[in-house]
């Protein structure tokens, strides 16, 4: 029959196979410790991103609400937008407040522009003007956007 009791050089080193040494075990708690710090690191960068990309995808929001405001009124009727007019709140395309979006300024400049040169600013009639649109949040501006309108 065979011995199955352990050998000296078995019995001696059980010892150190039944568990786990204190510094593997400092050695994980620090691997875990990296680990949740980069995670948290992580997630702090995502929520800034998400943040600003809700704030930009509302400031383009309110910039196609005056695109369609000026689209709705006759080309006559821009004129109405003096320069640099700012809305705080933000107004809607029928030009009632927008006041869940208090923080938020739509300033509209609009311009008579050359028909030749849509950079330059005229100052006797055309049949051409240029309008700007810039959101600001608490004064920070968010988006601008520029575009041409014409009499016809």
């Amino acid at each position: 029959m065979y011995d199955i009791r352990p050998t000296k050089y078995e019995t001696r080193n059980a010892k150190y196979t039944a568990g786990f040494s204190l510094i593997e075990v400092l050695i994980a708690v620090v691997l875990v410790g990296l680990a949740v710090a980069a995670l948290v690191g992580a997630s702090r960068a995502f929520t800034i991103a998400n943040a600003s990309g809700a704030d930009l995808s509302t400031a383009e929001f309110l910039i196609e609400q005056i695109r369609e405001r000026t689209t709705l009124l006759s080309f006559d009727g821009l004129n109405g937008f003096a320069s640099g007019s700012p809305f705080s709140p933000p107004i809607s395309a029928d030009g009632s407040p927008l006041n869940h979006f208090a923080a938020f300024t739509q300033q509209v400049t609009v311009e008579k522009v050359s028909a030749t040169n849509f950079e330059q600013v005229v100052a006797g009639p055309s049949d051409f003007v240029r309008v700007t649109v810039r959101v600001l949040l608490n004064s920070r501006e968010i988006s601008s956007v520029i575009w041409i309108r014409a009499r016809y």
